[in-house]
């Protein structure tokens, strides 16, 4: 549990350690942030895949369930994972760059809260799916998992940080944004991996849930934000790049 709750703690600081660019670079093409967009979202899917929907299934196995036991719990907890982030997000005011306000109240919220609480919602999964990770047996894909996390939060860091100043935000507030929100992560983390080490048989269920909410994230928030500013090839170009060099990180260190 506490190797999980660092491992997540420090794949959180790397997103302020993407946002130090803006301490030099106050601009940003559009182009290139919806790249760094779809980097994070190619991470987030191959993670979703190789380090948790394809070992909750082997967990699941192992714990005794038949092949159609363990895809029904997996799917179960994708399906719950994803429901989880969609009421979240139905429920709670937020702020995306692109896509506008969201949620009750969001026009009488001051808009930097707003864009806190999105970061947030992307990052709170990310944090739980490390630590869940950590709380298994195969450290290997949790490393790949870590790293991978760290690896995304870099350029979502950076393009967080730059939208705030394009928003006229100093660089204290956007770089200070940036490394609030990636300290969520730790906090699912937490919960994470509490919650798997307690209860072993918990296992399967929190990388399924976990591996749903960041789906979630990845096609209802990431995906649709490089894709309206006219660079949609640019944001896959992104993932598709992400998505390798996680598939690779996962088979090397797992």
């Amino acid at each position: 549990m506490l190797a999980g709750v660092l491992a997540s703690l420090l794949a959180g600081l790397a997103t302020a350690i993407g946002a130090l660019p803006i301490l030099v670079v106050r601009k940003l093409s559009d182009g290139a942030q919806d790249v760094m967009l779809g980097f994070a979202a190619g991470v987030m899917l191959a993670a979703s895949f190789f380090s948790l929907i394809i070992p909750g299934l082997d967990v699941a196995q192992a714990q005794g369930m038949t092949k159609l036991g363990a895809v029904s719990l997996v799917i179960g907890g994708i399906l719950l994972g994803a429901t989880s982030l969609w009421l979240v997000h139905r429920y709670v005011p937020h702020e995306h760059f692109v896509l506008g306000r969201e949620g009750p109240l969001a026009l009488r919220i001051r808009r930097i809260w707003l864009f806190v609480v999105a970061i947030t919602l992307h990052n709170f999964p990310e944090g739980l799916a490390v630590g869940v990770g950590f709380g298994g047996d195969d450290i290997g894909k949790a490393v790949a998992l870590g790293i991978g996390i760290g690896l995304q939060n870099m350029p979502e860091g950076l393009a967080v940080a730059v939208a705030l100043l394009t928003l006229n935000y100093s660089k204290a507030q956007a770089f200070l944004v940036a490394l609030l929100t990636g300290l969520v992560e730790p906090i699912g983390g937490l919960l994470g991996g509490g919650a798997v080490t307690v209860a072993q048989s918990l296992l399967p269920w929190g990388l399924a849930y976990a591996a749903g909410a960041m789906i979630f994230v990845i096609s209802d928030e990431i995906i649709p934000e490089t894709h309206r500013r006219g660079f949609e090839n640019h944001g896959t170009v992104g993932l598709m790049i992400g998505l390798v060099v996680m598939m690779f990180l996962d088979v090397m260190l797992g």
